[in-house]
C-alpha cells in the first residue's frame, strides 16, 4: 500500500488544529494505520485533543495484544477519549476540548474503518466517490430528519456544530465500517476543512487528474485553500 499526507492551516485560522498520522509499515498488530483528527476548544485545546488523541491510540497500539483490526482501533479510540476527558478534567486550560477522529486499515483486500465526529473517509473507483463514514454533525441530523437538504449542508451556519467527539463523554460511541477493496481503489480521508471547501464531485475530478496520489493530495489542499481555507485541512491518499 502506498499513502500519502498533508495538513495545512489553512487562510482563515492562526493555528492547525488538525492532526494527521500516516504509515504504511505495520503499528503494532496492524499492518498500516491512517487517522485523521481535528481538534476542538479553545487556543490550545483542539490542537492538544487531536495531538494527544492520536498520541494514546499510538501508545496503545504499541502494546496491544489484540489481532483484529475492528477491535484493535476500537479499544484505541476508548482509551484515547478516556485520557482526553481525564486531561479536560484536570486541567481548567483544557476545559472543553474534544477531537474527531477516523481511523482506517487494510488488511487482506479489507478497509476497516472507525470513525467519530464529522471528519470523513471516501473511497473511489474508477467511476464514482463514495462516502463511507457517517458524519456525527447537527447538519447530517437535520438532513436525516428532513429538515435540511444535503445540497445546503456544506454552508449552513451551523454546519461545524458537531454530536459526537473524542473525550467529550465517557464512553464515547465509535462507528465501525468494512469495505472490500477492489484493484485500483483509491482511499481518502480528510477533515471538514477539505469537504466544506469542495465537493464530492470536485474531490473526485482532481484524484482522477492528477498523475500521482502525492501529486493528489497537494492539489487537494491547494484547490480549498483557493476556494476560502475556511479551516485547517487535512488529507490522506491511499491506494492498494
Amino acid at each position: 500500500m502506498k499513502c500519502f499526507s498533508k495538513t495545512d492551516v489553512g487562510r482563515k485560522r492562526s493555528m492547525n488544529q488538525d492532526y494527521v498520522f500516516a504509515t504504511e509499515a505495520p503499528r503494532g498488530n496492524l499492518p498500516n494505520l491512517m487517522v485523521v483528527a481535528d481538534g476542538m476548544g479553545g487556543h490550545n485545546a483542539g490542537d492538544f485533543a487531536s495531538r494527544y488523541t492520536v498520541e494514546s491510540m499510538l501508545q496503545f497500539l504499541d502494546t496491544a495484544k489484540e489481532t483484529h483490526p475492528v477491535s484493535l482501533l476500537g479499544k484505541a479510540i476508548h482509551t484515547a477519549n478516556d485520557k482526553v476527558a481525564g486531561k479536560a478534567e484536570t486541567d481548567p486550560s483544557l476545559s472543553g476540548m474534544g477531537t474527531t477522529v477516523v481511523a482506517a486499515v487494510v488488511e487482506d483486500g479489507i478497509l476497516y474503518v472507525a470513525n467519530v465526529g464529522d471528519s470523513r473517509l471516501y473511497l473511489l473507483d474508477a467511476d464514482h466517490i463514495e462516502q463511507i463514514t457517517h458524519d456525527h454533525s447537527l447538519v447530517e441530523e437535520m438532513i436525516r430528519m428532513g429538515q435540511l437538504k444535503r445540497e445546503d449542508a456544506r454552508t449552513h451556519p451551523e454546519r461545524n456544530v458537531i454530536t459526537r467527539a473524542v473525550g467529550v463523554s465517557v464512553p464515547v460511541k465509535v462507528d465501525f465500517f468494512d469495505v472490500n477493496l477492489e484493484e485500483g481503489d483509491i482511499i481518502l480521508l480528510c477533515s471538514d476543512g477539505l469537504t466544506t471547501m469542495l465537493e464530492d464531485g470536485e474531490i473526485f475530478g482532481i484524484v482522477k487528474k492528477s498523475a500521482s496520489l502525492e501529486q493528489a493530495v497537494e492539489r487537494l489542499v491547494e484547490e480549498a485553500n483557493k476556494n476560502g481555507g475556511k479551516d485547517n485541512i487535512s488529507v490522506i491518499l491511499a491506494q492498494v
